[in-house]
């Protein structure tokens, strides 16, 4: 019954979550025809949503708005709704302790609510990042719990009575490349069946689909595909210190080795990592290698290397500023970008906000600017607002400092009217004049 609902795309859909991820997830499915319903605990957001305003940037609201109005897409607090669902995706966070650990309470919390409501032939699938062992480690005891009551739990089969699959979202916010639709989607089902319900799923709003052996190998794909940007991009990082010593140009070098046709991928050197995923989810990997008493040295070693950029950002500030007899303490600095990628307006782990902390230590000033992020509350401290990028702000400071190197900015006309630059990105790097002012990680 759910494969025909599903393909003759009467099925109802659902979203739990309704984020970076999530929102996408369920323009997506709308798309191609399917009623769904997307559920967020943010009552605030939901409200926005119903007017048809998105606060997802690859989401707009002209997208959005018409699938709002017509009902194709409907939005709630209200988790009662999932009984009437018949495929239920979960995009909720999964972010990290204090002390590096999985926090499991978002994914808990949502499985809790799906368990309740759990009705024969319903798809539950997990796109949310995890560690190996999260589907049926979690959530299938928890959904076979409540399906089960008042029989034996023996009775109850996963791939009989429900589906149970894992697909990691491969959502990379401000990539006008690759969409949704267009990415290829990796699945795994507890069963056979279970991976079939939920590649035919898929397969009506997504171009290509790749199924795998089991939801734990799906789920170690998700955090082998940033680890290994976590990784490349913390070697790159060494690089760039080794060749600061050596009074050698990390850029330069990079870009004559990428003209190798093969054997060699560019990674590039910046602030640190940002994002919720490449900063995050190698700790995933590392903390579930424990387990099987195995340390990861290569993953934190990395890890460690890309966590100390920021204070090398600062360092190269102090530097820059000693050099015109300037120093840290007092001085104003204009950060320009605090995204943690160019051309959107995420902040999440940006490097950027651990700059500024660092700055601030140092009791230096700053103003910020960010044609993308409008306000900046740094840990319940003071909220600070983006500056128009005049003339004035440019010249009256001590350092621009370029942690994100938006397109929009004129590099040539920041350089000119600067009087010292440090850049993070190589963003000055088409910069005929002034170089001289130009200090580079």
């Amino acid at each position: 019954m759910i494969l025909e609902k599903i393909e003759t795309r009467t099925a109802r859909s659902g979203v739990i979550g309704l984020g970076y991820v999530g929102l996408p997830l369920t323009v997506a499915i709308a798309r191609a025809g399917f009623r769904v319903t997307g559920i967020d605990i943010c009552s605030e957001k939901i409200e926005r949503l119903k007017q048809g305003i998105s606060d997802v940037p690859d989401v707009t609201n002209e997208v959005l708005a018409p699938l709002i109005k017509s009902g194709q897409i409907q939005v709630t607090t209200d988790f009662g709704v999932l009984g009437e669902l018949d495929t239920v995706n979960i995009c909720v966070p999964t972010p990290l302790r204090e002390n590096r650990t999985p926090d499991m309470q978002f994914i808990t919390a949502a499985v809790q609510q799906v368990a309740q409501h759990l009705h024969p032939e319903q798809l539950i699938i997990l796109e949310s990042t995890t560690y190996p062992g999260t589907t049926e480690e979690i959530i299938l005891p928890e959904l076979n719990a409540h399906f089960s009551k008042g029989t034996s739990p023996d009775t109850t089969q996963v791939g009989r009575d429900f589906y149970l699959a894992f697909s990691p979202e491969r959502i990379e916010p401000g990539n006008s490349t690759y969409s949704m639709t267009n990415t290829p989607k990796i699945i795994g089902g507890v069963t056979p069946h279970c991976t079939h319900v939920a590649e035919t799923f898929y397969a009506q709003f997504i171009n290509k689909t790749h199924t795998v052996s089991s939801p734990r190998t799906a789920e170690m794909v998700k955090l082998l595909e940033n680890t290994f940007r976590s990784v490349n991009i913390g070697l790159i990082n060494e690089v760039a210190l080794i060749c600061d010593r050596m009074d050698l140009d990390v850029w330069e070098i990079i870009d004559a080795a990428a003209t190798k046709p093969f054997g060699f991928m560019p990674f590039y050197p910046g602030p640190g990592l940002g994002g919720h995923c490449i900063p995050i989810d190698p700790h995933y990997l590392s903390w579930k290698a424990q387990m099987y008493q195995y340390h990861a040295r290569f993953i934190e070693l990395a890890t460690e290397i890309n966590s100390e950029m920021p204070k090398y950002v600062v360092d190269k500030i102090i530097h820059a500023l000693n050099l015109q007899r300037k120093p840290l303490n007092g001085a104003q600095l204009l950060i320009l970008g605090i995204a943690y990628k160019k051309d959107i307006g995420d902040i999440r782990e940006s490097p950027a906000l651990e700059v500024i902390r660092l700055i601030l230590d140092k009791k230096a000033d700053f103003l910020y600017h960010d044609p993308y992020v409008k306000d900046l509350s740094l840990d319940d401290r003071n909220i600070y607002h983006s500056e128009p990028l005049t003339a004035d702000l440019v010249e009256n400071a001590d350092c621009v400092v370029i942690l994100t190197d938006h397109d929009v900015i004129d590099y040539c006309w920041l350089v000119e009217h600067a009087q010292l630059v440090v850049d993070t990105r190589n963003a000055t790097r088409s910069v005929k004049k002034g170089q001289e002012k130009i200090i580079k990680i």
